[in-house]
């Protein structure tokens, strides 16, 4: 049997504004249905496949969490790394964890798209074999539908080997050429886009790791032993990780090793990496338009358009691309959504929210949506989910006035519980201590009105959590 491997560590800022860094591409439905993680982790539940064990960053441990469970897949472990270093680490620290290294691990990114999932299957199988039988790395090759320089290329040798005639050599590593050597490629023939998805032992893949990148080998294997157990999650030793290389098992590995070989792998795949790849997925109207949300369009055409809420109308229009979110909109060239990542840049230099956070942020005990906002005032509609409770929590900047609009709230204001029910209000002082709870079985939704001097949600001092979550009071200076 295979041990899947599920990388869910990437940030997607190529599909801002829907991505962010809260809330990245893999938990994202761009194409509708399920999430490409949940669709990542249905591909490997089947027979021949242990429960996956998922990694990613520690503040998405209980958005990945949800979105397993909502599609009731129970993963082996959910890996929490405390910084982003890459899939070289990524791909070590899942080899550590397994106990038994010769066990054939399938590592793949979260956030692609494979529409033949049978070919798919097919494809592991026959890797499977030849990591087994030959000790070597498999990466699935996708033959080019056109010479984007979206993705990294490999070039082959067209002779298989001794398992199958289908597990081909590879020449080179080519990382995003040209659009002209791109079409250099094609017209070869001999050339495959880099899917990113590999399939090896884990004893074969930590070999190359440490004959290759000894630092990053060293540097996994401390983290790994050093773990914790946090409720369901494991998390990865911090002072040892931080100090990892950031570098892609591509060029640690790949780019190195004669363990590396290609099976080829025409499997519909698309890691769904711009806006155009979005709208090649997306059915379309006779015009060659994908619409998704509340659009009228006339005379338009070739166009990708999608709204969460606002009206989107569209006049003598061909090849754009436009994503109105809650809080953006981006307009761009179709063929240019490749280059949104550097407005992604500009948005951090800027220290702007919009790279980081949607006016919706999820958490454990449900979400929070921020409404309106002002000097000395913040409004938010919060949701807490049925049998949820957030902290016991106190602030020290400011005051809530919170009012039920739909369910009843358990709320400790101090030492009393006091139940408010729907069209009632509350009011929590400034440094008062409190929590809301949701005994129902249905959502509870809450208006809340903040005031006072400094409203960022760092000023939060936890004293009882049921979820693990830390913090300290704020300096003076930090508030302002």
């Amino acid at each position: 049997m295979i041990y899947p491997i599920i990388l869910s560590g990437g940030g997607g800022t190529r599909l801002w504004p829907l991505s962010r860094t809260s809330f990245p591409k893999q938990l994202l439905s761009p194409l509708g249905g399920p999430t490409l993680l949940q669709q990542t982790a249905l591909r490997v539940k089947e027979s021949q496949f242990f429960e996956p064990l998922v990694i990613c960053h520690e503040d998405l441990r209980f958005l990945v969490q949800e979105q397993l469970k909502d599609c009731d897949i129970i993963p082996s472990q959910i890996i929490l790394e405390p910084c982003s270093r890459n899939t070289a680490a990524a791909i070590a620290l899942g080899c550590f964890l397994q106990k038994n290294k010769e066990n054939c691990l399938l590592f793949m990114p979260a956030d692609h798209v494979i529409e033949k999932k049978d070919l798919f299957l097919e494809r592991v199988i026959l890797a499977q074999k030849a990591a087994q039988q030959e000790s070597k790395i498999i990466l699935f090759g996708i033959p080019p539908r056109s010479p984007s320089s979206a993705y990294g290329y490999v070039t082959v040798e067209k002779s298989g080997n001794d398992v199958s005639q289908e597990i081909l050599t590879i020449s080179k590593f080519l990382e995003k050429p040209s659009v002209q050597r791109a079409e250099n490629l094609i017209e070869r023939g001999d050339c495959f886009w880099n899917s990113g998805i590999f399939l090896s032992r884990a004893d074969v893949m930590l070999a190359e790791i440490k004959k290759f990148e000894p630092l990053i080998y060293e540097i996994c294997e401390i983290a790994a032993q050093n773990a914790k157990k946090d409720l369901d999650f494991l998390r990865i030793d911090a002072l040892s990780f931080e100090k990892c290389p950031n570098v892609s098992i591509d060029y640690a590995v790949m780019e190195k090793t004669d363990k590396c070989v290609m099976i080829e792998a025409d499997m519909g795949w698309s890691d769904v990496g711009s806006w155009k790849s979005v709208w090649d997925l997306s059915p379309k109207d006779d015009t060659g338009n994908a619409f998704v949300g509340d659009v009228l369009s006339q005379g338009t055409s070739n166009c990708y358009v999608r709204s969460d809420d606002l009206l989107v109308s569209l006049v003598g229009i061909d090849n754009i691309a436009v994503i109105a979110s809650s809080d953006s909109v981006l307009v761009a060239d179709l063929n240019a959504t490749e280059e949104i990542k550097e407005i992604a840049i500009q948005l951090k230099d800027h220290k702007r929210s919009e790279a980081d956070y949607h006016r919706r942020v999820y958490r454990p005990w449900g979400y929070y949506q921020s409404v309106d906002q002002g000097d000395r005032f913040q409004v938010k509609r919060l949701m807490i989910k049925p049998k949820c409770r957030t902290s016991v929590q106190t602030h020290q900047y400011r005051s809530e006035h919170w009012v039920v609009v739909r369910g009843t709230a358990r709320v400790l204001k101090g030492e009393n519980a006091i139940d408010v029910h729907e069209n009632e209000s509350i009011y929590l002082p400034q440094g008062i201590m409190h929590r809301v709870e949701n005994l129902g079985e249905t959502e509870l939704h809450i208006i809340e009105v903040q005031s006072g001097s400094y409203l960022g949600e760092d000023d939060i001092v936890r004293f009882e959590d049921d979820y693990g979550r830390h913090s300290h009071p704020l300096k003076e200076e930090e508030k302002r």
